[in-house]
């Protein structure tokens, strides 16, 4: 999903796939709950637990990585960020539906179960959870670009999702039928 075989790429992605996913899985969870679906509560509330644990490890993969290596850590978060995290289900295909995943994601933006603001609050919380605006030793000068853009990227993806939130205000999303919901429209 973008890491080309560098280890850098690849931490810094797993660790924004893992705390997607387990951001999604725990609206799921909840959601599941407040409908009277216990099971998939308990499911998707496990996942959501495995999920929190394996981006733990990778967050401290990421913590030495910047410790030891500062500038190319910055570098390939920037570029990570640069060329946008794609999910794993960008891949899935239910042998029917050639937009799936573009479906699946639709319906789990209007029902909240994972939404745009869930990316811009990731990236926030990544620059303070290693704190990439107060990193200063062992930064070239491409190191300080990538920062600067780091640093300064959520509020111009605020601004995004806001216009997207304004443009599709009042649209009706069409329903999308799901082969494993027995082709029942959501």
């Amino acid at each position: 999903m973008g890491a080309e075989n560098n280890p850098y790429l690849g931490f810094i992605y797993t660790s924004f796939q893992e705390r997607a996913t387990a951001i999604a899985q725990g609206n799921t969870a909840r959601q599941a709950l407040e409908f009277g679906d216990v099971n998939l509560a308990k499911i998707s509330g496990s996942i959501a637990s495995d999920e929190k644990r394996h981006e733990a490890a990778y967050a401290k993969i990421i913590q030495t990585l910047f410790d030891l290596d500062p500038d190319a850590t910055m570098m390939a978060f920037s570029n990570m960020m640069r060329k946008k995290i794609t999910m794993p289900g960008c891949l899935m295909y239910d042998g029917e539906d050639g937009n799936l995943f573009d479906h699946y994601s639709t319906v789990a933006q209007q029902t909240e179960v994972y939404t745009a603001n869930v990316n811009v609050e990731s990236i926030e919380f990544s620059v303070e959870r290693w704190n990439m605006d107060k990193v200063a030793a062992g930064l070239s000068g491409e190191g300080r670009k990538a920062q600067d853009y780091i640093c300064n990227l959520s509020p111009k993806l605020r601004k995004l999702v806001e216009r997207s939130k304004a443009k599709a205000k009042g649209k009706a999303s069409p329903l999308v039928a799901f082969s494993w919901i027995f082709n029942r429209q959501v």
